[in-house]
C-alpha cells in the first residue's frame, strides 16, 4: 500500500496551491541553488551589514524577492543540507549524526545519504535536466553517496568542509590529517587544492556549465565553501573587506554572484531561469559572523541557528523589491522545483516539504503551510521547539550536553515582536502553548526526539569499510 505523501506536513492549508510562476507554455525554468556555508543572517548589506560590501546580492534583492523568515532546519551543514537534497527532516533520513558521536560527516565515515532517498537533482534529471553540483556536498564521501550518483551529471569540489583536511588558517598545515581532496565528478584530482583560488575555480565552473547547457534546461548547485573557516579569499579580494578575511570571503562570494547574473543577461537566460541565494546555516560570531537581531548563532537551535538569508530571484515572475517575512524552509526546495519543472516529487514515501510556489509568487498574500503544520527545530537528534506563526515553544535547553535536558516549563516567544527571544510569554497564552504541546508530541511520534525512535524514521546509507579519500602523507626520517 503507498504511504502517504507527508506526515508531518499533513495539515497543510487548502487556500495553498501551485501558483504559476512559469507557465506550461514556456519553456522549462533553469534553476540555480546557491548555498553559502556559515553565512550568517546579517552578513549581507540588504541584511543590515556594514562591514562587508555585497553589492551583486543587494541588487538580487532588489530584483527579486528577500524573506526574512527562512529556515534551514539544522544548525549545521550535513543535516541542512540533507534537507535541502530530499526535502525531508535529517532526524527522519538518520542524517542528524554520523553515527560516531558527532552530528556532521567526516572523511571517510561509512555513513551518507541512503542510496534510495530522491534527491532535487534525480527529480530534475528525470524530467530531462541537466544537473551539476559545484563546491561543498557534504553528504558522504563514499562512492555511493557522492553527487554524481544522486542525481547530478557533473560534479566540481570538495566533498566536505575546508576545515577537515590539512589546511588551517593563515597558511597553516596539520601534515597528520588526510589532505583535502578536490573532485571532478567522482575522482580525486588534486590533493590540498589552493583554497585562495576556490570561489574562483568553482564560478568559472559555474559560468562553464550555464553556456553548455544554455539551450535545455539546467540545475546547478553551487555550495561555496566560504565563509566557512578557515578563511582564504584570492588577492583581488584579500584585505578590501572592513571585517577582515572573513569579510573577505564574502565580498568574493558577492563578486561570484555577480559574474552568474551577468553571464544569464548576456545569455538571455534571465527571465527563463529562478536564482535562489541562501545559507547552510547561521555564522559564528567568533569568526566574524553577524546574525543580526537573532539570537545565537551556528550549532544552535535558536533563530541565529537555524534562520538564514534567502533571496529568490526571477524577473517578471517573482515580485521585485518585495520583503517578505512569510514562513518557508530548506524542506520545500524540492516539491516547490518539481512543481515549477513539471516534475512529480516522490508519492512513495514521505517528505516533510511543501510546494513554496505562492510564496514565490505572492509573497506576502500567501498563507505559509507551517502556519499550522509547524517547523521543528532539531539540537543534533533532540527536539528543541516549534514554530507556528510568530510562535517559538522551546521545550528543552540548547547547547552541548544540555539538549537532552527538558525545560522544566515550556518557554513561548513571540517572534514577530521578540525576534532575539527575550521574553517567555508563556504564562500569558496557555491556549498557543497547549496547541504547540501537540504539534510537539506529533512530531515525536513521526520522526522522534533523543533515544525515542520515530515510527517513520528511515536509515541512512552505510558503507562498510569506508575510508578516506586520500592518505595521510608517511613520516619522513
Amino acid at each position: 500500500m503507498r504511504r502517504p505523501r507527508f506526515c508531518l506536513s499533513l495539515l497543510l492549508p487548502a487556500i495553498l496551491v501551485a501558483a504559476p510562476l512559469f507557465s506550461s507554455a514556456a519553456p522549462r525554468p533553469n534553476f540555480i541553488l546557491i548555498n553559502c556555508d556559515d553565512l550568517g543572517y546579517g552578513d549581507l548589506g540588504c541584511y543590515g551589514s556594514t562591514k562587508q560590501r555585497t553589492p551583486n546580492v543587494d541588487r538580487l534583492a532588489k530584483e527579486g524577492t528577500r524573506f526574512t523568515s527562512f529556515y534551514s532546519t539544522s544548525g549545521v551543514c550535513t543535516p541542512s543540507r540533507t534537507s535541502l537534497m530530499t526535502g525531508c527532516y535529517p532526524r527522519r533520513l538518520n542524517m542528524h549524526t554520523n553515527g560516531v558521536g558527532y552530528w556532521v560527516l567526516f572523511p571517510g565515515n561509512e555513513r551518507g545519504l541512503h542510496p534510495d532517498e530522491i534527491t532535487v537533482a534525480d527529480v530534475l534529471r528525470k524530467a530531462g535536466y541537466a544537473t551539476m553540483a559545484i563546491g561543498k556536498w557534504h553528504l558522504g564521501d563514499q562512492p555511493p553517496f557522492l553527487p554524481t550518483r544522486r542525481g547530478f551529471d557533473r560534479y566540481f569540489g570538495i566533498p566536505f568542509s575546508n576545515d577537515m583536511g590539512q589546511t588551517r588558517a593563515k597558511g597553516q598545515r596539520d601534515t597528520t590529517r588526510p589532505p583535502t581532496p578536490l573532485l571532478r565528478d567522482a575522482k580525486v584530482i588534486e590533493e590540498e587544492p589552493d583554497q585562495r583560488q576556490l570561489t574562483r575555480r568553482y564560478t568559472e565552473e559555474a559560468l562553464q556549465f550555464i553556456a553548455q547547457n544554455k539551450g535545455q534546461p539546467f540545475f546547478l548547485y553551487l555550495a561555496h565553501t566560504f565563509p566557512h573557516w578557515p578563511h582564504y579569499a584570492s588577492d583581488a579580494f584579500a584585505g578590501r573587506s572592513a571585517n577582515g578575511v572573513y569579510g573577505d570571503c564574502i565580498e568574493e562570494v558577492d563578486w561570484s554572484t555577480g559574474q552568474i547574473l551577468a553571464k544569464l543577461r548576456e545569455l538571455g537566460l534571465d527571465e527563463q531561469t529562478l536564482v535562489v541565494f541562501t545559507s547552510d546555516n547561521g555564522g559564528v560570531r567568533a569568526h566574524g559572523a553577524s546574525n543580526g537581531p537573532l539570537k545565537a548563532g551556528k550549532a544552535t537551535s535558536f533563530e541565529g541557528g537555524h534562520r538564514v538569508p534567502c533571496i529568490v530571484r526571477a524577473p517578471g515572475r517573482v515580485p521585485s523589491g518585495v520583503v517578505s517575512d512569510c514562513v518557508w524552509t530548506m524542506l520545500d526546495v524540492l516539491p516547490t522545483f518539481a512543481a515549477l519543472a513539471g516534475a512529480k516529487a516522490p508519492s512513495d514515501r514521505i517528505i516533510d516539504g511543501f510546494d513554496a510556489s505562492p510564496i514565490l509568487s505572492t509573497p506576502n498574500a500567501a498563507q505559509s503551510p507551517y502556519q499550522r503544520a509547524g517547523y521543528f527545530y532539531y539540537y543534533e537528534g533532540h527536539l528543541q521547539a516549534v514554530r507556528s506563526g510568530p510562535w517559538k515553544l522551546r521545550v528543552a535547553r540548547d547547547g552541548p550536553k544540555l539538549g537532552s535536558t527538558p525545560l522544566a516549563t515550556p518557554e513561548l516567544f513571540n517572534l514577530d515582536v521578540d525576534i532575539g527571544e527575550t521574553t517567555d510569554v508563556a504564562a500569558k497564552h496557555p491556549e498557543v502553548v497547549a496547541r504547540l504541546l501537540g504539534l510537539i508530541e506529533r512530531c515525536r511520534e513521526d520522526i522522534g526526539d533523543g533515544d525515542r525512535p520515530g515510527k517513520n524514521q528511515r536509515p541512512a546509507g552505510r558503507f562498510p569499510g569506508a575510508k578516506p579519500l586520500t592518505a595521510v602523507p608517511p613520516k619522513r626520517g
